[in-house]
């Protein structure tokens, strides 16, 4: 794996650039306008990729449809991180020869961390030849040149090649939301937690320059949004391959002193790299959010140190009882492994006995999944399928009581939250700490920071009213 970083030119870009506008004009001379479709599996990085897949394809002049029938162009950005998700990448991908058949000239392109792998690619190659072109997270910025070469009958297109990680700046994204932004403040990940291939196919760390990422939340905010993502796969991790001494907390620090009214939200963070600092800066701050995302994946220390994640059990809770001392309002989420390689019936019950000591609002729990080419994948694995269901359904059912009752106790609170949509009859908001809130009103309400009364709750939402 290439650790270098590669900061690609402007000369570069502007050669991408120039390409965007043959394919233009390609399409102008046909005197049809034509119609991209972007399906994104996975993260939220996952996600801003897919925008500045849909800003070099409006760049190309392609019109941003829904789906993928009649589309010339579709492109699958997917997620490496679970077997399944590759399984229903593939599934998709196969059903694909339909839309093809039925529109012959259509282009379809693989893409994001599945194609950072060669079995993959290797997989594409040999059983789906409807495919033209796959390019893992490394060549994104290459994409103009890789469309190109497609549309002009090059042949079928493979820019899997282990290159360095690279930071493109200046590619223009096409967002979901205009009340919302996801910015990446740095990619690749140096953790190699056993579990995990995101390292193998995202690459090493890299940061990007602070002045370019306040510059886009500068734009961000004069543009309307309302609140602004930090992206990283471990944002504490932020500034350590850069000059001058930035580092996280510093980062957030300058961002929350620019003017205008929004919220910074962050993730994903790292415990190994959870300062105090970190934490005092969040709570210093009114435009940073108080709720957190930090993944302690196991409650046992020696299931963690399985995993490779440099913390043990009384650490991560020393950070967290941290974090709520200085935030006692914070709202805090987590990831959980269950069933990893090993993991006796005891360390689950640690598992279980962590999530009744800090009471998180919200989980996002997994069963253990190989990925092929980590070091989990080859360990010894002898607890039953079954045994790791059930281990699993207690775990949620845990949490859920847990979640239900940090809600309930929500009832009769005032909370400014932005509204951010609507769904069917209800319109949808979002507390400060990120838990949604339906309402009723009118659709002008979209857009802004309200005052609601919180009126009724479930394990997973609540509901309010406009505050008289």
């Amino acid at each position: 794996m290439n650790a270098k970083t590669t900061i690609i030119s402007q000369e570069e870009l502007n050669a991408q650039f120039a390409l965007c506008d043959r394919i233009a004009a390609f399409w102008q001379s046909r005197g049809t306008v034509p119609k991209a479709y972007v399906e994104t599996y996975g993260c939220q990085q996952n996600e801003a990729d897919s925008e500045k897949l849909r800003g070099y394809l409006c760049q190309c002049g392609y019109e941003i449809v829904r789906e993928a029938e009649g589309a010339d162009v579709v492109i699958l950005n997917t997620c490496a991180i679970r077997e399944h998700a590759e399984q229903r990448v593939f599934g998709n991908l196969g059903a694909l020869t339909h839309t093809k058949r039925r529109h012959p000239e259509q282009k379809i392109f693989l893409c994001g961390c599945m194609a950072g792998e060669q079995k993959v690619s290797d997989r594409v190659k040999k059983s789906y030849p409807h495919v033209d072109g796959v390019f893992s997270t490394h060549h994104l910025w290459q994409f103009p040149e890789i469309l190109w070469k497609v549309l002009n009958r090059e042949g079928r297109q493979f820019y899997i090649a282990d290159e360095p990680g690279s930071i493109a700046e200046g590619i223009a994204q096409v967002r979901d939301s205009q009340l919302k932004a996801w910015v990446s403040i740095m990619y690749g990940c140096n953790n190699f937690c056993t579990y995990c291939i995101v390292p193998y196919v995202r690459g090493r760390e890299r940061s990007r320059r602070p002045e370019n990422i306040l510059q886009e939340c500068r734009e961000l905010i004069a543009s309307g949004v309302k609140e602004i993502t930090l992206l990283g796969q471990n944002v504490n991790s932020y500034g350590k391959d850069l000059a001058g001494g930035m580092d996280f907390a510093d980062l957030l620090s300058e961002i929350a002193q620019l003017p205008g009214d929004f919220l910074i939200r962050f993730m994903t963070s790292h415990p190994r790299d959870a300062s105090e600092k970190l934490f005092d800066t969040m709570a210093k701050y009114p435009k940073i959010a108080k709720q957190l995302h930090l993944p302690f994946q196991s409650g046992s220390s020696r299931v963690l140190k399985a995993m490779n994640r440099h913390y043990d059990r009384e650490t991560y809770l020393q950070k967290v009882r941290y974090a709520k001392a200085v935030m006692p309002e914070l709202v805090l989420t987590s990831d959980v492994i269950v069933g990893f390689p090993g993991e006796t019936e005891e360390e689950f019950e640690e598992t279980l006995s962590l999530i009744e000591q800090v009471r998180y609002d919200a989980l996002f729990t997994f069963i253990f999944s190989p990925r092929p080419g980590t070091p989990a994948a080859e360990m010894e694995d002898p607890t039953p399928k079954e045994e790791k269901n059930r281990r699993f359904d207690r775990l949620c059912a845990l949490q859920n009581a847990i979640s239900e009752e940090i809600h309930a106790a929500y009832v009769g609170k005032e909370m400014r939250c932005l509204i951010d949509g609507r769904e069917g009859e209800y319109l949808t908001a979002r507390t400060e700490g990120g838990r949604l809130v339906r309402l009723s009103g009118g659709d002008e309400l979209i857009g802004t920071y309200q005052n609601i009364t919180i009126t009724a709750s479930t394990t997973w939402s609540l509901t309010g009213t406009l505050t008289k």
